[in-house]
């Protein structure tokens, strides 16, 4: 019984109910019709045009007297200069676009349709659908393969039937479609560019196989006629990726190469390739075998009705539905998932479909780690790489500042200017600080040394950038200025709402977290930068989370009011999480004051998004919290998802699918510096269980079962070897290796022992 399949009993009637298939590069919605298959098809490097500066000639000169009027509490002058002169030229920077559509048109024979079924396996990472008609048996496979570069799509009859082709769906000049013919077959090509001259040529090609049927082709329409068998190939090449490069030659090529094998060493190759990342991790849950016995959106429904063995099963397919995303919409090589992942319909999608750093980017990675992928994260980085050449200008021309910075948005050049005219998130010059804290974190995970050491420099740019930019405020502290607290508003004593500030909490937090990091690489790679010594001076200089008025910890260095106390973001509270800066065994008060800014954003609608409600699980995660965590992945479930399981904003924004399968990986597993914590936050309703391959801080992987709640057995594999220190429940007993020696609990519930690397250790209850 297969219950890691997404299923359904009729086809799809919108992108919200559409299936994804992906490859990291390529991506496409499949909708199902038994007798019209249609695909969204998605390039990730399909954007609106090429590189350009867009930095504020203005910026630099008017700095100083947008400091002098934020600290005379001149706050709506100060924005409305801010925004004249600090603004990007244009304010816009490039966005995501699709590529085309396919529509496969086909002749059936008479008949009612029955014994309709429409799947995404999750563990073959295979899209099919299945009915009858006619009396005749009809399947259709498709998938998107790493290894060919390809999107392979497979029909079957038990009686013959015929197909017709097509590609079209950009609603701009620059595309043409045709059919070309080469040695190797005929192939249906769609290619132009995205944004003219200066745009991203891209092309794509379709061929079609059968043994037993005729191929051919009309007008722009390719056919096959009279088969009970046929296989069709699709890939697209851009010059972002190929800027030399023959692209129809290329494209044709990819298609070509991969028509000559069988489909069932495409489809073999793919699931070893695929099997390879997602069977590391699995879990269990109670009641897990409803997910195969009830339709996806049947599921969904009872859940939304509140039935619990409904949320268990359904929570743990979203867990590894969001595993099943990372890993089709995130291989090396390609681009990092942006709002939409790789899966957009739409020529202006919303917010540009960009990468958007002042949260959203990063929650779609905070799975890649724990959930054993780490391979999925490493596109991340190839943007920060952009970010970090193009930051550095921005950082001079805009502020007078060496090493780099960004704003809350980027996309595919790397691109650091601001973004938008919208004073409650434009001017926050900390997005690159915040993305360059993912390479600590992928180091704590792998202890890759070869990677920290090719990614130090950036860190040490991005923290040098903060060096020059700090400013002391009139408690001698330094503090960025000016800067926001992103897309929130702050009441003054006055009446006056504004935005722009002087030193709000999260950026102190994020910058405390980049030169700790700094400084601990420093350290491991024995560089002894000449830049530690003034990171470790201006760190005493940065403020650290303070209390307010309401028991909260305070979003900004004044204890303000706020117009919108339920804002979806709390970004105060980026120590909690992702930051470990606030925890409960070493910071107890400031881990109550995080509880309280929780409950208060929620009592006042706090968590109204699908990504609000899944960073709020993950902060109840790091609170220990299970009934928080449970409430609000319940919510996210309830209040913010598709009936394909896609988060909806709304509309549609996949880093609350990752952001919610980190929380139910956060919720069993947590790793810090202090040592790694089993069933941290583990449900109530999740009484038994177990998983298996969940990653920690230190090289471990770590496995584990339990039975009314208490621990039954916990296996742990050492990459690296060294000591594992494992915080335990409070119920749990004694446990044993399998030679008989005993570990017993501390008075603070932890076991360690030392580890040797590429060893495997078992510990069951004595």
């Amino acid at each position: 019984m297969n219950t890691q399949t997404l299923w359904y009993q009729s086809a799809a009637d919108s992108f919200e109910t559409a299936l994804p298939i992906g490859c990291g590069r390529l991506g496409a919605m499949l909708y199902g019709e038994p007798e019209q298959e249609f695909l969204h098809l998605n390039e990730d490097s399909v954007w609106s045009g090429g590189p350009r500066s867009r930095i504020n000639p203005d910026a630099k000169t008017n700095l100083a007297a947008v400091r002098r009027l934020i600290a005379e509490g001149h706050i709506s002058e100060a924005e409305a200069l801010a925004f004249r002169t600090m603004q990007g030229c244009p304010p816009d920077m490039r966005h995501y676009q699709p590529l085309c559509n396919l529509t496969l048109r086909l002749t059936l024979p008479d008949g009612e349709i029955t014994e309709y079924r429409r799947a995404l396996d999750l563990q073959d990472a295979l899209y099919s659908v299945t009915f009858q008609k006619g009396g005749a048996v009809f399947r259709r496979e498709a998938f998107a393969s790493f290894p060919a570069q390809c999107l392979v799509l497979h029909l079957t009859g038990s009686v013959p039937f015929s197909l017709a082709a097509g590609m079209n769906g950009r609603d701009d000049d620059f595309d043409r479609n045709c059919i070309v013919s080469a040695p190797e077959g005929d192939a249906l090509i769609f290619d132009g560019s995205s944004g003219g001259k200066n745009g991203i040529a891209f092309c794509a090609a379709l061929c079609a196989v059968s043994a037993n049927g005729s191929v051919s082709h009309y007008g722009n329409t390719l056919t096959v006629s009279d088969t009970t068998e046929a296989t069709l190939i699709f890939s697209a090449q851009t010059s972002y990726y190929h800027p030399d490069a023959d692209l129809q030659t290329l494209t044709l090529k990819t298609v070509f190469f991969a028509r000559k094998q069988t489909y069932e060493s495409l489809k073999a190759a793919h699931t070893a390739d695929y099997q390879q990342l997602f069977s590391r991790v699995s879990l269990k849950l109670p009641d897990d075998a409803l997910a195969a016995q009830l339709p996806t959106d049947d599921l969904l429904i009872r859940a939304k009705q509140s039935d619990p063995h409904a949320w268990n099963a359904l929570m743990q397919l979203y867990f590894h539905f969001g595993r099943y995303l990372m890993i089709a919409g995130s291989r090396e090589g390609s681009l990092p998932l942006n709002l939409q992942g790789i899966w957009n319909k739409d020529m202006w999608p919303a917010w540009g479909s960009r990468f958007t750093v002042n949260i959203n980017t990063q929650m779609n990675y905070w799975p890649a780690e724990s959930c054993n992928l780490p391979e999925c994260h490493l596109p991340l980085f190839g943007l920060l790489r952009r970010v970090a050449e193009n930051g550095q200008r921005t950082a001079k021309e805009m502020y007078g500042c060496s090493g780099f910075c960004c704003h809350h948005n980027t996309d595919l050049w790397g691109d650091s200017a601001p973004q938008d005219l919208w004073m409650p998130a434009t001017i926050w010059p900390t997005g690159g600080a915040w993305l360059s804290l993912h390479i600590m974190e992928h180091y704590r995970f792998t202890l890759d040394r070869g990677f920290l050491a090719e990614y130090f420099g950036i860190m040490c740019e991005a923290a040098r950038f903060f060096t020059d930019y700090l400013t002391e405020n009139g408690l001698s502290q330094l503090v960025t200025c000016p800067s926001v607290s992103p897309e929130n508003t702050y009441r003054l004593p006055s009446g006056e709402k504004g935005c722009l500030c002087s030193g709000p909490s999260m950026d102190s937090q994020i910058i405390t977290q980049l030169y700790r990091d700094v400084i601990e690489a420093d350290s491991i790679l024995e560089k002894n930068s000449p830049l530690i010594p003034k990171l470790r001076a201006q760190l005493e200089k940065l403020p650290q989370p303070q209390i307010g008025k309401h028991g909260q910890i305070m979003e900004w260095a004044v204890d303000y009011d706020e117009p919108e106390p339920g804002h979806r973001h709390i970004s105060q509270l980026f120590a909690l999480h992702p930051a470990h800066q606030i925890t409960p065994r070493s910071t107890p008060e400031l881990a109550e004051a995080a509880a309280a800014t929780i409950r208060r954003r929620l009592q006042y609608g706090g968590g109204h998004t699908g990504w609000s409600c899944a960073w709020i699980a993950n902060m109840y995660a790091r609170l220990h919290d299970s009934d928080g965590l449970y409430i609000m992945l319940q919510k996210l479930i309830q209040n913010a998802t598709y009936a394909n399981l896609f988060d909806m904003h709304p509309p549609f924004q996949i880093d609350g699918n990752f952001g919610g399968t980190a929380a139910v990986a956060e919720a069993l597993l947590q790793s810090d510096p202090a040592g790694i914590t089993l069933l941290p936050a583990c449900p109530a309703a999740w009484d038994t269980g177990a998983f298996r391959g969940l990653c920690a801080y230190g090289g471990f992987q770590i496995s584990a079962a339990w039975r009314s709640h208490c621990l039954t057995e916990i296996s742990v594999f050492s990459q690296k070897g060294g000591l594992c220190r494992l915080f335990l429940p409070e119920n749990s007993g004694l446990f044993s290796f399998a030679d008989g020696t005993v570990l017993r609990p501390s008075s603070a519930g932890t076991v360690e022992f030392m580890t040797e690397a590429e060893t495997s250790y078992r510990l069951t209850v004595t």
